[in-house]
C-alpha cells in the first residue's frame, strides 16, 4: 500500500507537508539539537523540523528504501545536516539517548506493534527529551477519506468497518493513553485540522486509482464498472470542483524521564 514514493506524495503528502507545519506549532517544542523522524516517509516532516529550527540536525528513518532516496531527494537543498536512513520504528539506527527529539506523523497506526517502537523511541531520546506525533481521526475528521468510504457503504454495506476508522489509535485520546502507557512524563494532547484545496474532482479522485493506502487499494481492487459508481457516487457528494475539504489530526507529547 505504500510502496510508491510519488504516489504516496500525490495522495498524502499534499497534506502531510502542511499538517507538519501545524503540528510543530502546537507542539511548543524548545528547539532541539538533534531530531529523528520516525517512519519518515518522503520527509516532509523531517523539512518542517529543518526549516524551523536551523542547525537543528534531522535524522529520518523509514522501511521503505524507496520511501528514503525520495526524502533524500527532496530535501537535497536542506545540506548534509538532514540524513535519511533505512530502518523500522522497533529497530531505530541510533544510539541511547542520542536525540533531544523523537517525532513521527501519520505512522503509527501502521506500525504493527505500537508498545515496542515507542519503547525504542524512548531508547534513543535523552531524558528530559520530548516524544511527540500525530495521526488522523480517522472517524469522521479525515475527510478526503471520509468521503470515499461513506459512498462506498452506500454502494455495498459490507464495506463498514473495513476502514481506517478501525485503527486504534485514530480517535480522541488513543495517542495520550499510550503515551502514559508508555511511561512518558508532562503527556498532553491535542487536535489540529488542515485545508486543502482541490481544483477539481479528478484532483481529488485520481491520486486512489494509484492504489496507496488502504483506500486506493479498495479503490484499485475494484472491478472496472464498481470503480465507476464509486466515483459518480463520490462525485455526488462533493460536486465537480473546486472545492476544500478540512482534515483533523490528534497529536500527543511527553518528557522521557530521568
Amino acid at each position: 500500500m505504500f510502496g510508491d514514493a510519488q504516489a504516496y506524495e500525490q495522495f498524502m503528502g499534499r497534506w502531510s507537508a502542511p499538517l507538519a507545519r501545524r503540528f510543530l506549532d502546537e507542539l511548543g517544542m524548545p528547539r532541539p539539537g538533534r531530531v529523528v523522524d520516525v517512519g519518515c516517509g518522503t520527509g516532509n516532516l523531517s523539512r518542517a523540523v529543518a526549516e524551523r529550527w536551523p542547525g537543528c540536525e534531522v535524522v529520518g528513518v523509514d522501511p521503505s528504501p524507496a520511501f528514503v532516496e525520495a526524502a533524500r531527494e527532496g530535501t537535497a537543498d536542506l545540506g548534509s545536516r538532514v540524513r535519511f536512513e533505512p530502518g523500522r520504528a522497533e529497530e531505530l539506527p541510533l544510539d541511547d539517548g542520542s536525540v533531544d527529539a523523537a517525532l513521527s506523523l501519520l505512522v503509527l497506526n501502521f506500525v504493527p506493534h505500537p508498545a515496542p517502537a515507542m519503547a525504542e523511541q524512548c531508547r534513543v531520546t535523552r531524558p528530559g527529551g520530548i516524544l511527540a506525533a500525530a495521526v488522523w481521526d480517522y472517524g469522521r475528521g479525515m475527510s478526503m477519506l471520509r468521503a470515499l468510504w461513506d459512498a462506498a457503504a452506500r454502494l455495498d454495506p459490507q464495506v463498514t468497518g473495513q476502514d481506517e476508522a478501525t485503527m486504534p489509535l485514530g480517535r480522541a485520546g488513543a495517542l495520550a493513553d499510550l503515551w502514559r502507557r508508555s511511561g512518558l512524563a508532562d503527556v498532553r494532547d491535542g487536535s489540529v485540522d488542515v485545508r486543502r484545496r482541490f481544483t477539481s474532482f479528478d484532483d481529488y479522485w485520481d491520486p486512489f486509482l494509484s492504489g496507496t493506502g488502504p483506500a486506493g487499494a479498495y479503490v484499485a481492487g475494484l472491478s472496472d464498472a464498481g470503480r465507476e459508481a464509486l466515483r459518480a457516487e463520490v462525485r455526488s457528494d462533493l460536486g465537480p470542483g473546486p472545492f476544500e475539504l478540512t482534515s483533523r489530526a490528534w497529536w500527543a507529547r511527553g518528557t522521557v524521564p530521568g
